[in-house]
């Protein structure tokens, strides 16, 4: 190949990519067609999978079905009990506690950028562009959801914007969680009359509103004093090392 010919053709794509990445009148409408095509993609891998299964594996998957049925409805039932009961007892009290959470599944698409693994598009409908919802894999904390380009961007635990309120250890003590981008994430403005020890388990809050009281965070490794507070570092329980399903907490109560 020509040299000249070699050199425009590495400069035109260097160009295109620096365009991709930094421009968002051009990135924002390239986002969407490509998300659009994986969406497509995984929708067609999830129908032919799905066809698959019934195919080869129906007795084995309506036994397995039946069994996790029978578990549901029982732990529905129970759940149903309890919810009912509380409402009652609000209601005596004349309290104004509304209790009417709704929580949804959603499904990752892709990383934002290559080698950015602490930031996911989500798959989800009704989006409010405006809110930050909570990211939950199974019951464990996995970040946050936020807008970008108008369209919904999973910050997990890790990512340094990530940030939500949590209690820390048996006191529950009172802090606010965020990424640092490394193995760990950071609790900060701890006050420092909670004794905080190493092991000490993490949970969220909810004082925030964008998750329940009580999801799983992490445990304290260490603890230091800055500035008048306290601050802990955290070792994550959920660990992303793929794209998943999550479930989203549209609304706490």
């Amino acid at each position: 190949m020509n040299k000249g010919l070699f050199s425009f053709f590495i400069i035109f794509i260097a160009l295109i990519v620096s365009a991709l990445y930094f421009s968002n009148s051009i990135q924002t409408p390239f986002i969407s067609s490509l998300n659009s095509i994986k969406n497509s993609y995984h929708n067609s891998l999830k129908y032919l999978q799905k066809g698959y299964d019934k195919y080869f594996f129906q007795a084995q998957k309506i036994e397995s079905l039946e069994n996790a049925l029978e578990k549901y409805e029982k732990n529905y039932l129970v759940m149903h009990q309890l919810a009912s009961e509380l409402k009652n007892l609000l209601k005596e009290n004349n309290s104004s506690l509304r209790i009417d959470p709704r929580v949804d599944l959603v499904r990752a698409i892709s990383y934002e950028k290559f080698g950015e693994l602490n930031r996911i598009w989500i798959d989800m409908d009704e989006y409010n562009s405006s809110k930050i919802y909570g990211l939950v894999y199974q019951d464990l904390v996995a970040g946050i959801v936020v807008s970008k380009n108008k369209k919904p961007l999973a910050l997990l635990n890790k990512d340094i914007k990530s940030s939500y309120a949590v209690y820390l250890g048996e006191q529950k003590a009172p802090g606010i969680a965020h990424g640092n981008n490394g193995k760990n994430i950071l609790v900060k403005f701890i006050p420092t009359w909670f004794k905080i020890s190493k092991g000490d388990e993490v949970v969220t809050s909810g004082l925030d509103k964008i998750f329940f009281e009580g999801l799983k965070v992490g445990k304290v490794l260490s603890v230091t004093s800055s500035e008048g507070y306290q601050n802990a570092v955290i070792s994550p329980y959920y660990i992303s090392n793929e794209l998943n399903y999550f479930h989203l907490i549209r609304t706490t109560k």
